[in-house]
């Protein structure tokens, strides 16, 4: 028996019940109890079926996939029950998959300003005539503001956009 199956052990209207509160808890709000639903599973069961759930909105909704082949192993009521809670909490799921994948850094972008200077002249160079960018980044660090300012010169900046438009390539790809 798949761990999936241990949700054939209750009434479809008790599932339906059983899979909001997962999402609930998903979305950082309480996860359903052990006691709410009888001695239908062992403590190691009602884990493995925890989690499995989640891994289910999480894969049905993360990666758009289409949720049949993955409810193949249930019955018919307990697929359809899965299908109606993932239509009607998408957004949430959503939410709080975006919520985890922020949650990895504790460092984020808030704002960014930038100038652009012409350096006439240095304490070596009397006509220099060199443009230079400050860029000020306004981050985040566990709640607190911070922040950090660069100055480049042509060539930084033009390596600092290459590498943005290949961190945009890879975003775009994995969309």
């Amino acid at each position: 028996m798949s761990t999936l199956q241990l949700l054939n052990k209750i009434p479809a209207a008790e599932c339906l019940k059983l899979l909001h509160q997962v999402v609930d808890g998903l979305c950082g709000r309480s996860y359903p109890k052990r006691s709410d639903y009888g001695d239908q599973w062992t403590l190691t069961e009602w884990a493995e079926l925890l989690e499995v759930l989640s891994s289910v909105f999480r894969v049905i909704v993360g990666k758009k996939c289409s949720d049949m082949e993955l409810l193949s192993v249930l019955e018919a009521s307990h697929a359809e029950c899965i299908s109606q809670c993932v239509k009607s909490r998408q957004e949430d799921i959503q939410q709080a998959l975006v919520d985890r994948t922020n949650a990895i850094s504790t460092t984020q972008l808030q704002d960014f300003d930038w100038q652009m200077k012409l350096a006439l002249s240095s304490d070596k160079l009397s006509c220099l005539h060199t443009p230079l960018l400050n860029l000020t980044l306004d981050m985040k660090e566990n709640g607190k503001p911070r922040p950090i300012t660069i100055e480049m010169n042509r060539e930084e900046l033009q390596t600092l956009i290459s590498s943005m438009e290949a961190a945009n390539k890879v975003v775009l790809q994995l969309k």
